[in-house]
């Protein structure tokens, strides 16, 4: 089924895959839209952790610089502010955010902006998204 995207005022992506179908709503001053960088298909683990001493279990489905898609059976609403706990392929220690938030949820998939990362877990994720990139 194929899903689509605004990307700015004058251009549209395609793509195929299990996405939710949803569009990614233009501001309606500039046009531009609320998503921003390069998206990474990707299935791995996640931990989150919130306030008093709420924690879940997800699986990354996509994820970019600025944030990311995730499943999980635990619920999530929007605005909720997390730590992240990322299991990368191939790296011994996960990938840390320090602060994300909620900014959409359709059942029991939801997306994450990444608010706050120190600049050596933002290298991380960097380098993970150009090496894909190759």
């Amino acid at each position: 089924m194929p899903i689509y995207y605004i990307l700015d005022s004058n251009r549209v992506a395609r793509e195929r895959s299990n996405m939710p179908n949803r569009k990614i709503a233009a501001d309606p001053v500039t046009g531009e839209s609320e998503r921003r960088g390069r998206r990474l298909l990707i299935n791995r683990r996640l931990f989150f952790f919130g306030d008093e001493e709420f924690e879940g279990e997800a699986t990354v489905l996509d994820i970019s610089t600025n944030g990311c898609r995730a499943t999980s059976l635990t619920e999530v609403t929007i605005g909720l502010v997390l730590k992240l706990s990322l299991f990368l392929q191939d790296q011994q220690w996960p990938l840390r955010i320090d602060q994300a938030v909620v900014r959409w949820v359709e059942g029991q998939c939801f997306g994450l902006e990444f608010i706050s990362i120190r600049p050596a877990q933002r290298e991380r994720l960097r380098a993970l998204l150009m090496k894909s990139k190759a």
